[in-house]
């Protein structure tokens, strides 16, 4: 008797083994071809992303750089026709700074304190302000953070003349406290806003397990809520110190002879008879440089404040 066997029927091949088959297919192909208009079309966009950002970072970085160049040159070679790029360096612009009877050192001491303070006043009572608006829940609390920085948003030519009286009646023209006060009317509605957009990044359940641990609310602020938000407070305190150091608008009504500061030092340099641009440029260093190495120092912190409370919208 003879018996007829079947040829077993092929087992299908899972899933799993098609996908890998298909995967080093795509692998496979050569290099320099779309895969997909999908990849395609995300190569163009990291190419345009990639020269939006060389062509930002010309226009940035050039002027600077040719700006620091410019402040080695002599007299000669920075009014020349034609630009001068290999030159004998000199450091004259920056020597005559510092002689005669336009000695920049009063400038630069008058500068650091006045934004040195009022970024550091700005910083303090912002985070004790913004601490109280992201803790306490209250109708409209989103309302007053809008007044708040609106004030900020409020041209500098609108309140130059009431705090011109203010200040002539108080007797604080010409004088340091004059002009840390006058950053702060400024730098203080900015710093109450962001300090509170980063309390509000942190939850208020680290807060209550202080208090049950038997702190006080003030210890739980400074010993809990202030070392989890050390970004936001370098980054209020370099964003304040820019604006404190970089102003002229306050500086040219408020200063005098015994407080004057570099951008008043800057614009004393264009006059009837000509500008001095070897001395304009090396002025124009001195207060970049130091900004400069300020925020790449900081940098960490800076890029996680800006990515983190700033985009909160409190």
């Amino acid at each position: 008797m003879s018996t007829s066997t079947t040829p077993p029927s092929p087992t299908p091949r899972p899933a799993v083994a098609d996908e890998a088959a298909h995967g080093r297919a795509i692998a496979a192909a050569p290099r320099g071809e779309p895969q997909s208009p999908l990849e395609s079309s995300s190569r163009r966009t990291r190419w345009l992303v990639t020269l939006l950002i060389v062509l930002a970072m010309l226009w940035t970085l050039v002027p600077l750089a040719w700006m620091l160049l410019s402040s080695f040159k002599n007299r000669v070679d920075v009014t020349a026709s034609t630009p001068q790029v290999f030159f004998t360096p000199t450091l004259d612009n920056y020597r005559n700074l510092f002689r005669g009877p336009n000695n920049l050192a009063p400038y630069i001491l008058h500068s650091v304190l006045a934004a040195g303070i009022s970024a550091l006043l700005a910083v303090f009572l912002g985070a004790l302000a913004g601490y109280g608006l992201a803790r306490t829940q209250m109708r409209g609390k989103r309302h007053l953070a809008f007044w708040i920085i609106s004030t900020r948003m409020a041209p500098i030519a609108a309140i130059v003349v009431p705090l011109f009286l203010i200040f002539r009646g108080l007797g604080l023209i010409d004088s340091i406290p004059g002009l840390v006060l006058a950053y702060l009317t400024f730098n203080l509605p900015f710093a109450i806003w962001l300090m509170s957009a980063f309390f509000a990044e942190v939850p208020s359940s680290l807060e209550e397990s202080a208090l049950v641990s038997g702190c006080s609310r003030w210890q739980a602020f400074y010993l809990v809520i202030l070392p989890l938000t050390k970004s936001g407070l370098v980054t209020t305190f370099i964003l304040c110190l820019v604006f404190a150091w970089n102003d002229y608008a306050f500086a040219v009504v408020f200063s005098g002879p015994n407080s004057q500061t570099l951008p008043i030092a800057a614009s004393q340099l264009v006059t009837q008879t000509g500008i001095d641009w070897g001395q304009l440029t090396a002025i124009g260093t001195i207060v970049v440089v130091p900004m400069m190495l300020a925020g790449l120092a900081v940098r960490r912190w800076l890029v996680t404040g800006l990515t983190l409370g700033a985009v909160t919208g409190e």
